[in-house]
């Protein structure tokens, strides 16, 4: 067996391979080229700057207590170094906002989508009243850098970042910036969290590793192929917690918070009537947000999302489904528009 250096130099130089290529022949096709902008992300590692995503900093003696009774997962059972996924509720259960709640020695740091921080803030100031525990806006002074793909723990090896845990909300220091183990595109994936006047020297170390950037629709291209939604297109108030079908974001064992009444009503008597399901569709052109599928003359299905994927030769979409249609290779339609469920499951590709 080759030592650890060789295999990881190895690597590296299959990542800067897998960079020249993407950067070859432009031509301009509106198809060929999300191709190569999605190779790297898809097959190696990519970066991408998540501009304005939100940070809010939550501190006081009682901060696990009082996001435990905000959030749809077990706060009071993270810690330090450790992290997950969570909803907001509404009083009626339904998806306020979403949020990656990792947990420091000092404090709790949440992760926000750029459109829920405000939202998020003032949800959380409204119901902080006797609680010991206090809401700080980091966003400004803070910069967000994914990097993801099937050789990002490579890359952050590559680069010196200590080795994470394997799961999901791990958290680790790295100089002045922190790594934790989330991402965008539901394939393997890191955050890198770094002041903001240290993220230029951050991505020039990235690059020099051999990794390309991505733009923000190549990581939703493959955030589709994965089925992974997001909130604003896909998870929004519209929405119930389990009909999003994030079961990592929920946690029934857990006892009250907002919302929970509706949640353990909907989990006990089994009332949801729909699901977010990943759905494929033949052709090249995306159907819009809000397109009606049909199961046979039934309506069946919405559209939230779509993009076309080279790698697939199809769309990729997500759908709330009635789950009497929602079992995967369903056939639904709109007019022309053939489409499948897809098992969520399954791996989109080979990688």
């Amino acid at each position: 067996m080759k030592p650890r250096g060789a295999r990881l130099s190895e690597k590296l130089n299959k990542l800067r391979r897998a960079r020249h290529a993407s950067k070859e022949s432009p031509t301009g096709d509106p198809i060929l080229e999300p191709c190569r902008a999605t190779t790297c992300l898809r097959n190696s590692a990519a970066w991408l700057d998540i501009y304005g995503q939100g940070k809010i900093r939550v501190t006081g003696e009682d901060r696990a207590r009082f996001l435990h009774a905000m959030t749809t997962n077990h706060i009071q059972q993270l810690s330090p170094g450790t992290g997950c996924y969570a909803f907001f509720l509404t009083a009626q259960g339904r998806i306020l906002a979403d949020a990656n709640l990792l947990c420091l020695p000092d404090s709790f740091l949440l992760d926000t989508e750029p459109q829920t921080l405000e939202k998020t803030l003032s949800h959380l100031d409204n119901f902080l009243i006797a609680d010991d525990a206090a809401l700080e806006d980091l966003t400004p002074s803070l910069a967000t850098i994914a990097v993801e793909g099937p050789e990002s723990s490579t890359v952050l090896s590559a680069i010196g970042v200590p080795a994470l845990e394997d799961h999901y909300g791990a958290i680790v220091e790295w100089g002045k910036a922190m790594v934790a183990r989330v991402n965008i595109t539901g394939s393997s994936g890191f955050f890198i969290i770094v002041p903001v006047a240290q993220k230029d020297t951050i991505l020039r170390t990235i690059e020099a590793a051999g990794v390309a950037s991505a733009d923000e629709e190549a990581f939703r291209v493959v955030r589709l192929e994965h089925g992974k939604p997001r909130y604003g297109e896909d998870i929004g108030e519209r929405y119930l917690a389990q009909e999003a079908n994030q079961p990592d974001a929920l946690h029934f064992q857990k006892g009250c918070y907002l919302g929970q009444e509706v949640v353990e009503r909907l989990r006990s008597r089994g009332l949801i009537t729909r699901v977010l399901k990943p759905v494929e569709i033949e052709g090249q052109r995306p159907p819009e947000p809000g397109t009606k599928l049909q199961a046979g003359h039934v309506p069946a299905a919405e559209i939230t999302s779509a993009a076309y994927s080279p790698a697939l030769a199809k769309v990729v979409a997500l759908a709330y489904v009635k789950v009497q249609y929602a079992t995967p290779g369903t056939e639904l339609t709109a007019g022309d528009l053939h489409a499948r469920v897809r098992d969520a499951s399954a791996r989109p590709y080979a990688q």
